[in-house]
C-alpha cells in the first residue's frame, strides 16, 4: 500500500517484467532517481506486468532493494488497471516510464492513472501518439517514427552501457584463466543450460586445471534451482553425464558458495554485489541466447552464444504460453517445427551485439550443439590472445558511450513539472 502522501509530492511508476530488465534498466534508474532526487517530491513505485519471460520471483527482488514505496507483482497488474485505489491513494500527477514488457501495458496504465507516459524504446517506438517523451536508443528508433511524432523523440543511448558506471575497483581475483558459465535465469533456459553448462565444465577442467570457472547467478534463481534442473526432475538432465556432487556456502570476499561436480570440477558462485565487479575481469563467458548478452557486451566480456535446439520437442518443461500448449502432444511437434525449421533458420543473429552491429562479431553456436564442441571452442578461445582482443573492440564499438541513465531520469524529472 502507498503511503501517506504529501500534497505536492508526484508519482514515478515503472513497468517493467522479467530479470534482465529489472537488473540492467530498471535498478541502475531507480538508484540514479533517488540519488538526484532533483526539486521533485515523489513516490517510486513498480508495477510488474504479465510476461511469459518472468520467473515469477521479480516482486521478491525488488522488494529486496528496498528503495521502492510499492511493488506492485504481476500478478496483480490487471488489479491495479481496474481499480488502482486498492494499493493506496495516488498522487494526481505522475508519469509511467516503460523498462520493460509490453509497450501497450504502460499507454493503458498511464491513461488509468491520469499520469503522463514516457516509452524507453530500444528498437521501436509502437504507441508514440500516447508518450509525452520517447526516450530512444539511438537515431535508429527516431527515424522509424512518423515526422509529426518525432519531436517526442530524445535521444539518450543505450541503458546498459551505463553498467560500468557502477563497477568499483576491487582485488583483482585473476591468478589463473576465468570463464563465466551464464546458463540463464528463466526455466526454459535452465533447463537446458544447467546439465549443459555441467557438462561443459567438467570437460574444460579436465583438459585444463588451470582454467577457474564462475557462474554470476542471476538474482531471480536460487541455489537449490541448480540441483533441481540436473535432477531426475529435469528431463533434459538424463542426457548429460556431469552431475552436482554438493553446494556449499564459503567464506569469500566474493563469492557465495562453490559447487563441486561428482568429477570434482569446482564452479565457483558469484555474489550479486560484486557481480560487475568480478565478471568484467573474466577472459571470456559461456552464455545462453537474451539480456546477458547486452549485459557483457556492456561489460566488454567477449562470449560465445549458445543455444541447443536438440531439446526444443521438450516445450513441456518450459515457462510461459509455450509451456502450456507444449502439454498438448500434437501444438508440441508443431511448436518445435516452426522454432527449428522457420524461425531459426530466418533469424540472422540471436545475441545482442551481433543484432546491433549487423553483423557476426561473437561466435553464436545454434544447432545440435554438443558440450564436447563447446568446450574446445572455449579452451581455443580463451588461450587466444588476439581472437580475445579482437572481440573487446568490436564489443566497444557497439556498446554506445554512457550517460543514458541521467539523460532519461531527466526527462522523468521533466515529465514531472511539465504542466
Amino acid at each position: 500500500m502507498l503511503t501517506a502522501i504529501p500534497s505536492n509530492s508526484s508519482a514515478v511508476v515503472i513497468v517493467s517484467n522479467g530479470p534482465g530488465e529489472l537488473a540492467t534498466w530498471v535498478k541502475p534508474v531507480v538508484d540514479y532517481l533517488i540519488k538526484t532526487k532533483s526539486n521533485v517530491t515523489f513516490k517510486l513505485i513498480l508495477a510488474l506486468v504479465p510476461c511469459p519471460n518472468s520467473t515469477g520471483k521479480e516482486f521478491q527482488v525488488a522488494k529486496s532493494w528496498q528503495l521502492l514505496d510499492l511493488v506492485i507483482p504481476a500478478r496483480n497488474f490487471f488489479k491495479l488497471l481496474i481499480q488502482p485505489s486498492l494499493f493506496g491513494k495516488w498522487p494526481k500527477n505522475g508519469v509511467v516510464v516503460f523498462l520493460g514488457g509490453d509497450q501497450f501495458w504502460n499507454i493503458l496504465l498511464a491513461k488509468r492513472l491520469g499520469y503522463k507516459s514516457i516509452t524507453y524504446a530500444e528498437w521501436i517506438s509502437r504507441w508514440p501518439r500516447w508518450n509525452i517523451y520517447i526516450a530512444a536508443m539511438n537515431n535508429k528508433v527516431k527515424d522509424k517514427l512518423p515526422s509529426k511524432f518525432k519531436k517526442k523523440c530524445h535521444i539518450v543511448g543505450d541503458l546498459m552501457a551505463d553498467i560500468t558506471n557502477n563497477i568499483s575497483t576491487v582485488n583483482e581475483i585473476i591468478d589463473k584463466k576465468w570463464i563465466a558459465l551464464l546458463p540463464g535465469s528463466k526455466r526454459a533456459k535452465l533447463s537446458i543450460g544447467v546439465p549443459f553448462f555441467l557438462e561443459v565444465a567438467d570437460l574444460v577442467k579436465e583438459s585444463n586445471k588451470n582454467i577457474n570457472l564462475m557462474i554470476p547467478i542471476a538474482p531471480t534463481t536460487e541455489i537449490k534451482d541448480f540441483i533441481d534442473f540436473q535432477s531426475n526432475k529435469n528431463p533434459i538432465a538424463k542426457y548429460y553425464s556431469s552431475k552436482i556432487k554438493f553446494i556449499k556456502k564459503i567464506d569469500h570476499d566474493h563469492f557465495d558458495y562453490v559447487l563441486k561436480t561428482q568429477k570434482n570440477s569446482k564452479i565457483f558462485i558469484l555474489k550479486q554485489d560484486s557481480h560487475h565487479n568480478i565478471l568484467s575481469q573474466c577472459d571470456l563467458a559461456l552464455t545462453t541466447v537474451g539480456a546477458n548478452t547486452a549485459e557483457l557486451a556492456a561489460l566488454n566480456v567477449p562470449m560465445i552464444v549458445i543455444l541447443p535446439t536438440q531439446h526444443l520437442n521438450m516445450m513441456n518443461a518450459w515457462d510461459g504460453v509455450f509451456g502450456i500448449l507444449g502439454k498438448i502432444t500434437f501444438i508440441n511437434k508443431i511448436q518445435t517445427f516452426i522454432v527449428k525449421y522457420w524461425y531459426i533458420q530466418n533469424k540472422k543473429f540471436f545475441s545482442w551485439p551481433n543484432i546491433k552491429a549487423k553483423k557476426l562479431i561473437i561466435p553464436e553456436r545454434i544447432g545440435y550443439i554438443q558440450p564436447k564442441e563447446i568446450s574446445k571452442e572455449a579452451l581455443s578461445l580463451v588461450n587466444n590472445e588476439d581472437m580475445l582482443r579482437e572481440q573487446k573492440l568490436n564489443l566497444l564499438k557497439v556498446r554506445g558511450s554512457n550517460g543514458a541513465v541521467k539523460k532519461l531520469s531527466e526527462l522523468i524529472f521533466k515529465a514531472l513539472i511539465k504542466n
